[in-house]
């Protein structure tokens, strides 16, 4: 099927959706659903269907809050961890976990490490870090939360990228990388 003719579809069964709802004579499906069964129906991949669906959003002004598979989240926050209290780590890592409980999949999180801080990412740290702390930053990578390890602070601790745990990214500068982050429109949260 060519785009032209999907696209065509497309508004065409949205038109028929709304005056559906408006005229109230049928009954009428959500947009997530006759846009599946459009989906489903023609073969069209993921990534068609959610530029559609951003389209469908454009152009009727639908709520925010209306989401599709692959659509970017709405959301984006900024940590920073950058001492080596335990009691410090625990609330910043319970801050990451209740807005993963908050807005599942529709946040992004990075949580910038550098300073003191940075010995949470590293496989040996040379301050002692919480075996607790450790499993849930563990946990929370897993979950797509991202941990940045700020490439000045391993170099002044004489350590490499090879010392950092797996999922940890390096980044050149830390507090660069928070300036960058911030500029994308990620709201920063520091203890």
């Amino acid at each position: 099927m060519d785009s032209v003719s999907f696209w065509g579809r497309m508004k065409a069964l949205f038109q028929k959706q709304n005056n559906s709802i408006n005229n109230a004579q049928e009954p009428s499906l959500s947009r997530r659903s006759a846009l599946t069964k459009l989906v489903a129906g023609s073969g069209a991949v993921a990534l068609g269907a959610s530029a559609v669906a951003q389209a469908h959003q454009k152009e009727t002004g639908s709520k925010k809050g209306e989401r599709f598979p692959g659509d970017p989240p709405e959301h984006k926050m900024l940590y920073q961890l950058n001492k080596d209290d335990a009691e410090y780590h625990q609330h910043v890592i319970n801050s990451v976990g209740a807005m993963i409980g908050k807005y599942a999949d529709n946040i992004d999180l990075v949580v910038a490490c550098f300073g003191r801080g940075i010995h949470v990412l590293v496989k040996n740290p040379a301050r002692p870090v919480d075996d607790e702390i450790r499993e849930k930053i563990k946990s929370l990578a897993e979950q797509g939360v991202q941990f940045h390890a700020c490439g000045r602070t391993l170099t002044a601790m004489n350590w490499t990228k090879d010392d950092l745990l797996p999922f940890a990214k390096l980044v050149e500068v830390g507090v660069a990388d928070m300036m960058e982050l911030q500029e994308q429109n990620y709201a920063y949260v520091a203890w």
